[in-house]
């Protein structure tokens, strides 16, 4: 089964699971969509796990969030306040300004849990765990983490594979030096943090500064195991 074909099948059981969550807990599952039913005139600010300030801070921004969800058109929650937000792709000018940033790609989380790999791929894994140790590049005014990891990956030789996805609106990464999402385990795969941060919205909507430090991490705990989590993860 080729990894294209064992993404579809994780999405498919992963939308049962959430299904059969939802159904559960009635439609108000706090940690699956993030907001409870909306009733006696509450706003999605007053949701137990979204802040108001961060609601606020996201809406006042102009991120336009559905009063009945709490999210964007493409399921992206209120970015936490002081926070970039998401800038859609066909709205960005890139310029021909330089600009310099950081990046690193890593799968030390592999290291501490070799049995989990598929034994094809472990002779691909670093003996320290780094693809790509920190390294400065240029970027150009108006590029987004997803061109610079394309372009870097390119100039370096290491394999990248993405597929762009509709619904979130954002390429999705599905492997960097052939090591691909569920290689590692269920709960594995590429996440991308923007100094020190692990934004909720696809690499292709985030919009570099002069300085950023871009760090694309493997996960094999849903991000639990590098800093992140799922819902604060950028590679939905």
């Amino acid at each position: 089964m080729n990894h294209k074909n064992i993404r579809t099948a994780g999405i498919i059981a992963a939308v049962f699971i959430l299904l059969a969550a939802a159904f559960w807990y009635g439609g108000n599952a706090p940690g699956l969509h993030g907001w409870r039913v909306t009733d006696g005139g509450k706003s999605p600010a007053e949701s137990v796990t979204v802040s108001p300030e961060d609601y606020a801070y996201s809406v006042q921004n102009g991120m336009q969030l559905d009063p009945e969800t709490g999210r964007d058109r493409y399921g992206t929650d209120p970015v936490p306040a002081g926070c970039p937000l998401p800038v859609e792709p066909e709205n960005i000018t890139v310029s021909d300004t330089e600009h310099t940033c950081t990046i690193s790609i890593s799968c030390t989380a592999i290291l501490a849990h070799p049995d989990w790999l598929v034994k094809e791929k472990r002779e691909l894994v670093p003996e320290d765990g780094w693809i790509l140790p920190p390294t400065e590049v240029v970027f150009y005014e108006g590029e987004s983490v997803f061109h610079v990891l394309q372009r870097t990956c390119r100039q370096n030789r290491i394999h990248m594979e993405f597929e762009n996805t509709p619904m979130y609106h954002s390429a999705y990464i599905e492997g960097i030096g052939n090591l691909y999402e569920f290689d590692c385990g269920e709960l594995s795969g590429w996440m991308y943090r923007v100094n020190d941060w692990f934004p909720n919205y696809g690499c292709s909507r985030y919009q570099l500064h002069e300085g950023d430090t871009i760090a694309w991490e493997y996960t094999c705990d849903l991000g639990n195991d590098i800093g992140g989590s799922l819902r604060a993860g950028g590679n939905p």
